[in-house]
């Protein structure tokens, strides 16, 4: 007898209440693993994947792609037993041939005669497209499996004399009502590439099925005029967007990553009084010592920049100053010192910026920082950090240098009281040995929680930072 299991939306971390379904990496019918990888998903701070918490056979996909949805909601079905015995005798169904169990959440279909409607014809067709015998258990996503004959929908008989058909049957609830448009698996696959919606596609096909030429016909009509503005096809920080019907607006709705930033500087901006010192510094002994890194044995397999000699000039002036590694209770009403340091650095994704940390940053050699650096980037990029990777951070950095930017005021991350931006280093006259000479100058800027933080904390901070940059050496000394 089937046995079926739905898998509620969990929380991703840290008390997260709602998260957006991305990807479905199963379909209807697909056996699957516990752990297995099945879904990702997309919170306030990153995409996340779920793995399954039971083995069986997928029966029901409970939420569409691109749909948000509260953490409890179900948003998958698994029959956990779907090789088990046959339903015992006098069951609904029970001995007669090509009649399987009913799936709880299934409308009983009509035992009229007649021929079949438009749900059976688009599942033989699938089946047929297929290969697969009509009732293979080749299932349509949302409406079950059918093992002899086409199911038929439930009429709705006239009323005698004449009088008013007695209304439908009430719906059922959300999460067991079947919504999603009939369509043949490279259809669907199709639709995913475009982002085409295929509950909004008008459907042609036999049945009401909808064919490859309706979502790319659907695809051409949701495409928005070419902006002069805006040249080129490559903009996905619009994806997801409504294009006005001039082509001169795009729409994009507020959420997850974007949401979640948004919020978070807002507040801080608001609620942590900001303070910003500057400093333009000589580092031209800091780019000779990343070449000599480079062609370094014990770095071969680690990328080296002038961000990880920053990295760590940041960890010894704050080992030298650890009262700045602070957060602001305001409930408490105290001040938190923290032991231990983890150094986040902001990343700009596609999603948005997050700013995961290398924890226990202070405890790694160089090397080992490297290789915290190395990897954090690539799981920022790739769009794989996790919540816990962005959690209980104490003090960031800001490389705005990677995009041409001198300096700037960086914004706290929140629950932080001090953040570095590290600017552009740019070959420019500078004095030198009492000569102008050409070398290597860049602007760093600290922001800093004045609550915490007072001026001369925050210039002696950044006044460590630069000495390092400077003269690298000095780390072996303070080190």
């Amino acid at each position: 007898m089937p046995t079926y299991q739905q898998f509620p939306l969990p929380d991703a971390g840290e008390g997260l209440t709602e998260a957006e379904i991305v990807t479905w990496l199963v379909a209807v019918g697909d056996r699957v693993e516990v752990n297995q990888t099945i879904v990702e998903i997309e919170t306030a701070k990153s995409l996340v994947e779920l793995p399954c918490p039971w083995t069986g056979v997928v029966s029901r996909l409970l939420v569409e792609p691109g749909t948000t949805v509260e953490v409890g909601t179900p948003i998958i079905e698994v029959d956990t037993d779907p090789d088990g015995p046959a339903p015992a005798a006098g069951a609904e169904g029970a001995g007669q041939p090509g009649v399987r169990a009913r799936h709880p959440h299934e409308s009983r279909a009509s035992s009229e005669p007649g021929g079949a409607d438009e749900v059976g014809a688009a599942r033989d067709e699938l089946h047929a497209a297929s290969g697969e015998p009509a009732g293979s258990g080749a299932v349509l996503v949302g409406y079950g499996v059918a093992e002899g004959g086409a199911a038929r929908r439930r009429r709705v008989e006239p009323a005698a004399d004449g009088a008013a058909p007695a209304p439908a049957p009430a719906p059922l609830p959300p999460s067991s009502r079947t919504t999603h448009a009939l369509a043949k698996p490279p259809v669907r696959k199709l639709a995913r590439d475009l982002g085409v919606d295929l509950d909004a596609v008008t459907p042609t096909g036999p049945g009401g099925i909808v064919t490859r030429e309706d979502v790319l016909a659907h695809s051409v009509r949701a495409e928005g005029r070419e902006l002069a503005t805006y040249p080129g096809d490559d903009r996905p920080w619009a994806a997801g967007g409504v294009v006005s019907p001039d082509g001169r607006q795009t729409r994009v709705p507020v959420k997850s990553v974007r949401k979640r930033t948004a919020e978070a500087m807002v507040s801080s901006a608001f609620s942590a009084p900001h303070v910003t010192v500057f400093h333009t510094v000589d580092v031209t002994r800091t780019m000779k010592l990343v070449e000599r890194l480079r062609g370094d044995r014990e770095f071969t397999d680690v990328r080296v920049t002038p961000l990880l000699i920053a990295a760590k000039a940041l960890l010894l002036a704050v080992d030298r100053h650890p009262e700045i590694n602070a957060s602001w209770d305001e409930d408490a009403r105290e001040i938190v010192y923290k032991h231990y340091v983890n150094l986040g650095i902001a990343a700009a994704t596609p999603r948005g910026l997050v700013v995961p940390n290398i924890k226990d940053a202070h405890r790694l050699d160089l090397l080992g920082l490297a290789r915290g650096l190395g990897e954090l980037t690539a799981t920022a990029r790739a769009g794989r950090t996790s919540p816990a990777d962005m959690s209980d951070g104490t003090i960031t950095i800001t490389n705005v240098g990677v995009f041409g930017i001198d300096t700037g005021t960086p914004i706290l991350n929140p629950g932080e009281a001090a953040i570095l931006a590290f600017g552009a280093i740019r070959l420019q006259p500078w004095v030198h040995k009492g000569k102008v000479r050409p070398r290597h100058v860049t602007q760093l800027a600290l922001s800093f929680d004045h609550r915490l933080v007072d001026g001369e904390l925050g210039s002696r901070v950044l006044a460590d930072v630069a000495a390092v940059l400077a003269d690298p050496a000095q780390a072996l000394v303070w080190g």
